[in-house]
């Protein structure tokens, strides 16, 4: 069993539909005309790629720290976070070109066909969201996989909808602009996972109030300043979270309780996991909150 409760099996079947359905939409897309139907099947080839990386990532990112790797391995999925949503927005470029060319020299389409294809991979993409739903409410990873299959999921239901019309009415130019309408989603869907994993990357600060946890650090007895602080994520869940407090020369015995104090505030109230608290004298009294400094010598 895999974290979030996700197991090999369920991975390993989600691959086995995307590959599948990539397979019956090429055909159908070749048979009807359809640039909707052809770009879904390399989407969903994607997606049956996305899915082996997601999974090889939540692998390692679920193995224990080690002399080489003391934070563990959790930013493996942020990157994997990254791939995946970066390959969503070119393929939807791609996409809303090719469309674009088509509006202007429209090409036949067979609805008929079309829509067939599109309900059996509604239906694949429906079964393969519903498998990794749970874990993508907690794990950037395994919701840039999830964000991959929803989309082609909504896709069918736009090429399902292309297709009566185009069985109907003969519109044939439906089939590039509901190409257009999905990529457009998908890019506005993926950018933030884009943007949320680079600020992980980048190791910046994740938002929290830092006058006010200086201020609930200074309630404490034995706290008479609170300066240099440091905050970055590990993943979308982990918070690390270093600060250098004044107090009194004290035993280490005394200062220890002042220690546990300071964790379990920043746990319980800002959901901060892993404290590093350096005590001084009056060295860096009354300085800034936040360090303004390059070199790392000098901290």
């Amino acid at each position: 069993m895999t974290q979030n409760g996700l197991t090999g099996g369920r991975f390993l079947l989600v691959t086995v539909l995307n590959v599948v359905i990539t397979v019956f939409e090429l055909i159908g897309g070749l048979f009807s005309g359809s640039l909707s139907l052809l770009s879904d099947a390399f989407h969903n080839l994607g997606d049956a790629l996305s899915v082996v990386l997601s999974y090889v990532a939540h692998r390692i990112g679920g193995r224990q720290q080690s002399r080489t790797n003391t934070f563990g391995y959790r930013r493996a999925e942020i990157l994997a976070a990254l791939l995946n949503s970066g390959i969503l927005i070119i393929v939807s470029l791609v996409l809303a070109i090719e469309a674009v060319r088509r509006l202007l020299h429209p090409e036949p389409v067979k609805g008929d066909i079309m829509l067939l294809v599109a309900v059996i991979s509604f239906a694949a993409n429906l079964l393969s969201t519903l498998l990794l739903n749970k874990g993508a409410k907690h794990n950037l990873n395994i919701r840039a996989t999830y964000l991959h299959l929803l989309s082609d999921a909504l896709a069918s239901v736009g090429v399902i909808v292309g297709a009566i019309l185009i069985t109907i009415w003969q519109i044939s130019w439906v089939d590039p602009v509901i190409t257009i309408i999905v990529a457009g989603y998908i890019t506005c869907e993926s950018w933030p996972i884009i943007k949320q994993t680079f600020k992980i990357l980048m190791e910046a600060a994740p938002d929290l109030d830092y006058e006010a946890i200086a201020h609930d650090i200074l309630q404490l007895p034995e706290v008479e300043g609170v300066h240099h602080i440091h905050a970055w994520l590990i993943d979308e869940n982990n918070i690390v979270f270093s600060v250098h407090v004044n107090m009194d020369n004290l035993p280490l015995a005394k200062i220890e309780p002042t220690y546990r104090q300071i964790e379990k505030l920043l746990c319980h109230r800002y959901g901060i996991n892993h404290v590093t608290v350096q005590a001084e004298c009056r060295r860096g009294m009354g300085t800034d909150l936040i360090h303004k400094t390059n070199d790392w010598r000098h901290e």
